[in-house]
């Protein structure tokens, strides 16, 4: 019975660096800007505005604490601790999906609120606020997508903040305009619930893909069958089973498995064409694959 552990970093300091700093400058914009947006909300009564403020307000929380999970994620392992802080990365994802969801319900209530009694609403102020809102959205919607928003679910996490965010500016533009040439109130909380819908849709996303890696699910982009397939085919080999594919954080896919082989099979030259052919062809490179020969089974109920 053989054992084989490997592990590689090259999803990237660069990555992770360029990371902290897209969330850093963000978080700056966003928290700043938050407090002229509700200071403009209460002087205008614009519940668009308000509920954009409110959505501000969970991005700079989002992003601050995106931020500090990459800095926290840093931190060694213990031997408590064994892959370290890692996986912090995805609670902090999790958090941030679960806040979007709470958000859209407070809009949806309030925009009701407003829709059977349509308050007196400064437009002008209104448009001024949500115009300026939109160009701070987009700087940091593009400092974001700068980042690894398509490897790291928790920099994908804060996108989808900002860019939900940056459509509720959008919708409080419309909704001013609306006001200041129609004086027509209402499109104030309707285009709070158009927000609040795209909000919904961008919390569910998020917190049922950092569900998915806390749970142990095998990563999206990887097919267990196809794993399974690819190294069933290989020379020498009869059997493949426990095998677990899943990821520690959105961008470190790790597998575990038992490597049934022939007798005759040369084990040690059989592992290195393994972590071969799943670095090469799956992108995993954190393996730990224990070797099983035929003429002495593994048994056990950990073994199937």
């Amino acid at each position: 019975m053989g054992h084989s552990h490997s592990h590689g970093h090259s999803h990237g300091h660069h990555h992770h660096s360029s990371n902290k700093q897209a969330l850093k400058l963000s978080f700056i914009l966003i928290a700043t800007y938050m407090i002229v947006e509700v200071v403009g909300g209460i002087i205008t009564n614009s519940l668009a505005l308000l509920s954009d403020a409110g959505h501000m307000l969970s991005d700079a929380a989002a992003l601050g604490l995106s931020y500090f999970a990459l800095k926290f994620g840093e931190k060694e392992a213990t031997l408590s601790k064994t892959f370290g802080y890692k996986r912090f990365e995805i609670l902090a994802a999790f958090i941030n999906g679960l806040t979007l969801l709470v958000i859209s319900i407070y809009i949806f209530v309030e925009a009701y609120r407003r829709i059977m009694a349509p308050p007196e609403v400064m437009s002008m102020g209104m448009l001024t606020v949500s115009v300026i809102g939109l160009l701070v959205n987009i700087a940091a919607a593009y400092i974001l997508m700068k980042g690894d928003k398509e490897e790291n679910l928790n920099v994908r996490s804060a996108f989808l903040h900002v860019l939900g965010d940056l459509l509720g500016s959008v919708g409080a533009i419309a909704a001013a305009l609306m006001i200041l040439f129609f004086e027509w109130n209402l499109a104030d909380p309707i285009a709070s619930v158009i927000v609040a819908v795209l909000i919904i849709i961008s919390g569910i996303r998020v917190t049922k893909a950092s569900f998915h890696i806390l749970m142990e699910g095998a990563p999206e982009n990887i097919s267990v069958s196809k794993v399974k397939e690819a190294l069933l085919g290989m020379p020498g080999v009869e059997d493949v089973h426990d095998l677990h594919v899943w990821a520690i954080t959105s961008d470190f896919p790790a597998l575990s498995c038992h490597v049934v082989i022939r007798p005759e099979t040369e084990g040690k030259q059989l592992l290195t064409s393994i972590q071969k052919k799943l670095h090469d062809e799956f992108h995993i490179e954190h393996t730990t694959i224990q070797i099983d020969f035929a003429d002495q089974p593994c048994t056990g109920d950990h073994c199937n």
